[in-house]
This record gives structure tokens, sequence and C-alpha cells, in this order.
């Protein structure tokens, strides 16, 4: 007798290749086979009419501990990601004090593994302090557990400091991530630079700080061979660079997150700060060209910037609200719209959420295998609910999708062959 069976889901599981009706079934916290189970099982869980995938994968949340738990902390960023069918999260180093240093990457490693919801990977910090002037101890973050590093919430900005870092991280194959934003063009902005700025009298961010950066970055990483990350894309012209590296063989990659190519700068048209990011959100145009770029697989993963900020800061005026919105809850069925409208097939929107951000990270999970730990996500993908901001597991109430409809809910989410999350409710 297996501990769970899922049954007569449709499972699709882009890293091997898996897209059919058929059976899971899990013992001893381990997928134990796939395929028509006749014997019995001790919870059986119908998947009938429901999507059965590996558990999605964020390689992109900031949560704010230590230092800012009033924000987020990692208890409750990882009850959002179980409710929005994330099993793993890949958090950036922002936190006060930074994960520049070993002792904080395993403090949030051992504090997750407490908690025991969803799989942590800190990405380590490239430079001390985030201040971009002297590296880290990469070799020394990595073997703590780190596996890539970032300054995100900050540029990369000095160009020696990047060289060296480019450099450094290709002799081990390390991830280098890049908040690609060049604050000498962007400093005091607040949204876009374009018609919707202009009308609000706000200070706008061009969008050649975004694509001036990749360009000097790419030159760079073509001189060293190193593996480059943009995050969060959101330009055309960012889009086309990337395009463009990939076509003559360089190691860069990129991620879109779920508000670049769902929402445009109209969304700040009533001075709405739940709808100011950074990069902010951008024209039509840029909106598009982060879809086909997903679309022709110039953009390989799909993840949130989840950045939760308590509500003091975001109701003090548009241009002084802090950046970022929450996302954990929110990405599935918000991506779901790029399968609905033909965009992408259903595996590959999945592979972007699992197999793909699992290989960049050299991660082991983001597949149904067979003898791998069970972390699984069962959706419905037509299943319709309404947004309420004050039912979100997450601290953060910060999301511009308040009050709207949305299609697609998870069901279940499965960690390490547990039910963790079950149609709302969490196990702990």
């Amino acid at each position: 007798m297996v501990d769970i069976l899922i049954k007569n889901g449709r499972v699709i599981d882009p890293a091997n290749g898996i897209d059919e009706i058929c059976d899971v079934w899990i013992e001893n916290g381990n997928v134990a086979g796939i395929g028509k189970f006749t014997d019995k099982a001790k919870q059986t869980i119908d998947a009938t009419g429901l999507i059965v995938c590996p558990g999605l994968i964020d390689m992109h949340v900031h949560l704010r501990e230590p230092g800012e738990e009033w924000k987020e902390d990692i208890e409750s960023g990882s009850r959002a990601a179980i409710a929005g069918g994330v099993t793993s999260i890949c958090t950036m180093p922002n936190t006060d004090p930074c994960m520049d240093h070993a002792g904080i990457v395993l403090q949030v490693i051992a504090r997750a593994k407490q908690i025991g919801l969803c799989n942590l990977h800190p990405i380590g910090a490239v430079s001390r302090a985030l201040k971009g002037k002297e590296l880290t101890e990469m070799r020394e973050l990595s073997r703590s557990g780190a596996v890539a590093f970032s300054d995100d919430g900050k540029p990369i900005w000095h160009a020696g400091v990047m060289r060296k870092a480019l450099e450094y991280s290709s002799s081990f194959g390390y991830l280098i991530i890049q908040h690609a934003e060049e604050r000498q063009l962007t400093e005091g902005g607040a949204i876009n630079e374009g018609w919707v700025s202009t009308q609000l009298g706000v200070t706008g961010m061009p969008v050649e700080g975004e694509d001036s950066m990749i360009a000097r970055d790419i030159m760079l990483t073509r001189r060293v061979n190193a593996r480059y990350h943009v995050a969060h894309i959101s330009s055309k012209g960012a889009v086309e660079q990337v395009r463009q590296a990939q076509k003559e063989g360089l190691k860069v990659t990129t991620e879109a997150a779920p508000h670049h190519f769902a929402l445009t700068e109209d969304e700040v048209l009533n001075f709405n700060a739940d709808a100011k990011m950074s990069p902010p959100l951008r024209t039509e145009e840029d909106r598009l060209a982060v879809i086909e770029g997903l679309r022709d697989g110039t953009i390989e993963v799909i993840a949130t910037d989840h950045a939760p900020h308590h509500e003091d800061d975001k109701r003090c005026g548009l241009s002084c609200a802090a950046f970022g919105i929450v996302g954990l809850e929110t990405m599935l069925p918000i991506s779901l719209d790029l399968e609905r409208s033909g965009a992408l097939s259903m595996t590959d929107l999945i592979a972007k959420m699992t197999a793909n951000p699992a290989r960049l990270l050299n991660l082991p999970e983001g597949a149904i295998s067979v003898g791998n730990i069970a972390d699984i996500c069962i959706f419905d993908p037509v299943k319709q609910w309404t947004l309420d901001r004050e039912k979100l597991l997450s601290k953060g109430r910060n999301t511009p999708w308040h009050g709207r409809s949305m299609t697609g809910q998870v069901q279940y989410t499965l960690k390490d062959g547990r039910v963790v999350f079950e149609k709302g409710v969490i196990h702990e």
C-alpha cells in the first residue's frame, strides 16, 4: 500500500517529456511510479480534470528575513509560495544584514528547513554589503548553499567589479544575475519614462537605463565567456539584445516576471503605487516583445520578483512609494493566460517554471522522476476566482490585481511527498 495516489490527472513533466492522463504514486516521500496504478493507497487524490506537474520553482523572490520581518519573513513567504504551487524559492540577497557571508546563508537555509513548507535556495551577494565595490567570497557562499550570485535590488553598477565577478564565476560555472539598471539614467524615476509619466508629471525611468546596462554586460560576458542572467527583463530592446547574444553562442539567459508580460504603464494612470516596480511597467510594444521572447525561447524562465512591502511604504504617494509587488500567489494564474492566448503550449509554460530554472541553477527539483523527492503542484486550469488582497498568505498586500478575476487555481501542493496545501488550507 503506497502513501499517496494522485489519480487520473493530466501529468505534465517537461523534464521527462511526459504529457498524458495517468496516475502518480508516492511512497516514503518519493515518487514511486507514474502510469496506471491498480493497488491500494492510504490517501487518494482525485485529479480528474486537473493538471499535475512538478512543484513550481520561483528563482527570484525577496524575503525580508533577516532584518525586515514586518514586511515578510521566511514562514509567511513559504506559506504564500505553497499556496501558489511553488515548492522551491530562490531568495535574493538584499536582506539586512545582506547575504554577503556564509553565516547569513546558513541561517536562512536552517530557518526554511525548520518551517518545512518549501525548499529555500539563497542567492548570494556579488559585492560586499551590495555596494558594488568589493567582491564577496563567492566560493565560500557557494559551499554554504548559495546557488547563484546577484546584487538585486541593486545593479552591479561598477563595470570593473562586474568584469571581475564574471571572470571569477566563470572558473566555477556560477550564474551571475543582474538587475539591469544604469542609475545615472534612472535615478529619481518612479515609473517608465514616456506618455504616462508626462501625463502624471512624475519623473520617469527611461528604457535606455535597462538596455545600456545589458549592452555593457554582454560585452563583458563575451570577453570572459561567463554565465550571465538578466533578471526581470522588461523592454523590447533588452529582449532583442539577449536574443542576439544567444544566437552568437554566449551564455546569456533571462527571465520575465508576470507583471511585465501582463500589464503596461497604463496601470499607474491613477497614481496606483501597487503597480510601481523596478524595472517599471512599460509600453504595450515592450509587453508584446516580452511575450514574443517567451514564445521563441529567448526568455527561458518565468519568475515573480516577489517583493512584499508594508502598507505604509506604498501609501506615501507614487513618487515616494517603494518599488515592488507580491507575486508568489498569482504567478500561475497570470502565466496561464500565455497558454490560453496561444503564445505558449502548456508544456512550454510549465517548463519555464520548473525544468528551466532547475537547469539554470543546477537544482535537484523540477521533475516528477521515479525516485525523486515528490514536490508536486496540482492545479485546476479553468477554475475562476477573484483575488482579494486581504486573503493573501504573504504579509504583503501590494498587488495591482486586487479585485480582478483570475483563471487557474492551485488545488494541492505536495512537498517531500506530503500534502502541505489543500484547497486553500495549509497543512503544517
